[in-house]
């Protein structure tokens, strides 16, 4: 009698608990984009792959999507194998992600763009880089053979970490945020261009307002000889015609090409 008590205890803690893990399963975040369509709207995107130039050095790039619960969702690389864009770049762009969407809302987005002015010292957001560290035993796990694929170890985990320099852009649907995408492998300006390339052919810029009253998370070329920028958003120019084609996208404020 005792051990069929027992039987029936541990049987009904396995429907609970297999109860939970398809509660838990059901309630994260659906993924904006599946590793296809990024990695699609990636080559179609970056000159080295095919796409249009960008103002950097065109070399082959990452990126990462984190849905909004901030977990790793989708990762792709531009270039023919995974060592044909910077290595170290696959994370870059998964942080770049997570920072977009761990500081972005549904009614206003911020870019990683748009944090490079508040955290230099002295600025009101000094220190922000420490808040969120890096999740590393995700970040360093898993088969190198798979970086980069659908299988990428980093899915399905939050990698955590903070960047701000550009390359990182919220994600929307046009009824709320859903998620944030990062791009890394060139210029944080050139990258930046990338990730609005890439986000608009997702469908995924319905961005609702940002800290540009017109063009929203749009990078800011404001820093004066000094380093000061004068809305506070700024971000500075990079040695190419990074700012001229954020300016014909639409995805850059202010700024010259250095001639």
């Amino acid at each position: 009698m005792a051990h069929r008590r027992f039987s029936l205890v541990a049987l009904g803690l396995l429907v609970l608990a297999f109860g939970l893990m398809q509660s838990a399963a059901r309630a994260q975040a659906p993924c904006p984009a599946d590793h296809d369509k990024l990695l699609s709207a990636l080559k179609a995107n970056v000159k080295a792959s095919g796409g249009p130039a960008n103002g950097g050095f065109e070399t082959n790039e990452w990126a990462a999507i984190v849905n909004r619960d901030g977990t790793v969702c989708a990762v792709a690389f531009s270039g023919p194998t995974a060592d044909a864009q910077w290595p170290g770049s696959r994370l870059i762009a998964a942080e770049k992600a997570n920072t977009a969407n761990g500081l972005s809302l549904a009614n206003m987005a911020l870019s990683t763009a748009n944090l490079y002015a508040g955290v230099q010292p002295g600025g009101p957001l000094f220190g922000l880089q420490a808040t969120n560290p890096v999740n590393e035993a995700a970040a360093y796990a898993g088969d190198p053979k798979t970086f980069g694929s659908a299988n990428d170890p980093l899915i399905g985990k939050p990698i955590g970490g903070v960047v701000v320099f550009g390359g990182g852009l919220a994600l929307y649907d046009g009824k709320t945020i859903v998620g944030a995408l990062g791009v890394s492998g060139d210029s944080s300006c050139a990258d930046h261009n990338v990730a609005w390339r890439v986000r608009a052919a997702l469908g995924l810029d319905k961005v609702p307002a940002g800290v540009n009253p017109n063009r929203k998370d749009a990078i800011i070329y404001d820093l004066d000889p000094g380093g000061k920028s004068a809305s506070g958003w700024g971000h500075p120019l990079c040695a190419g015609h990074e700012a001229d084609i954020a300016a014909e996208l639409g995805a850059g404020v202010g700024g010259a090409a250095p001639k």
